[in-house]
């Protein structure tokens, strides 16, 4: 059902003459990619990283400094961009990996730090004024200019990589992470290398929000610090906790309601995160699941 709305969705804002419904959907569904991405690690690790910015951030000033230099190029732009986002969560997790609880949470963070003070001080890349695009890549067969366009290819991507982290959960793989977040003792036991399981997960992770931040740069054709704020990053988790830990789908769906929320609320008054706050309180209290598990338990009655 959902699935079909945002494929009837372009039509169906044109219909209507509200053509701005599909640059704020396709605004969801960029973040909710960077969720995704995130829940990954969370929702089936345990690895609570408040870092994740980082590569949304790399992703995006990936496609921007390349266009700089006059590849603007798709296909070499985007995969450069997952590549450099990886590369990073590659490190960043072979060193935050080997920590556990708060520590780990603060050495992500640390390094997230690390890339956004980086950002501020490069002022070829435009330091805290950030680097403006001045034009979307070229994808072959597709417009990229026109916002229908965009919209679609955002929507593939991530139903693309939904379905490549729903394949990773559902097999040994992902049988071998869910067991090493509730006793990784039990699972070294067993002799599985939970390090190098955990490790993957955080690269792929790394990757999906790299690919988000690329995507975010082409849909505002801008990209600032912001990106990598901590700030940021605390939403991402907010998308994840708000849709449900471990459902990926629910992700989808805290990305959306957090940002309709907060489109919502602001129109009331300027106090809007007050009342957010209050109610993303209630959600934690009364729907431990999240709205996607309260969602399918409903369904379920």
């Amino acid at each position: 059902m959902t699935l079909a709305l945002l494929i009837a969705l372009p039509p169906l804002a044109a219909v209507l003459d509200q053509p701005f419904w599909v640059n704020t959907v396709t605004r969801i569904l960029i973040l909710a990619l960077a969720a995704v991405s995130l829940d990954l690690i969370v929702g089936y690790g345990g690895l609570v990283s408040f870092g994740h910015a980082a590569y949304f951030a790399v992703g995006g000033y990936t496609i921007a400094v390349l266009a700089q230099h006059g590849i603007d190029a798709a296909l070499i732009a985007w995969p450069a961009a997952v590549v450099a986002a990886a590369v990073l969560a590659a490190i960043v997790g072979t060193l935050s990996l080997r920590t556990t609880g708060i520590f780990f949470i603060m050495i992500t963070l640390a390094f997230a730090q690390m890339v956004f003070f980086t950002l501020v001080a490069v002022k070829a890349w435009g330091g805290n004024d950030g680097l403006p695009l001045d034009a979307r890549s070229v994808l072959p067969l597709v417009n990229l200019r026109d916002p229908n366009a965009l919209y679609f290819v955002c929507l593939g991507l991530l139903l693309a990589f939904v379905a490549l982290a729903a394949q990773l959960v559902e097999s040994r793989f992902g049988m071998v992470l869910r067991g090493a977040r509730s006793s990784e003792r039990r699972m070294l036991a067993l002799g599985f290398p939970t390090f190098r399981y955990k490790l993957v997960a955080f690269v792929v992770a790394g990757a999906g929000a790299g690919l988000a931040g690329a995507l975010w740069a082409e849909y505002a054709r801008f990209v600032s610090t912001d990106m990598a704020s901590w700030t940021r990053s605390g939403e991402f988790l907010v998308m994840v906790i708000l849709g449900g830990l471990g459902s990926l789908v629910g992700a989808i769906y805290g990305a959306a309601v957090l940002l309709g929320l907060e489109s919502f609320l602001a129109g009331f008054t300027e106090h809007w995160m007050l009342l957010l706050g209050a109610i993303l309180l209630v959600v934690v209290l009364f729907a431990k699941r999240g709205l996607y598990g309260w969602l399918a338990g409903a369904n379920d009655g």
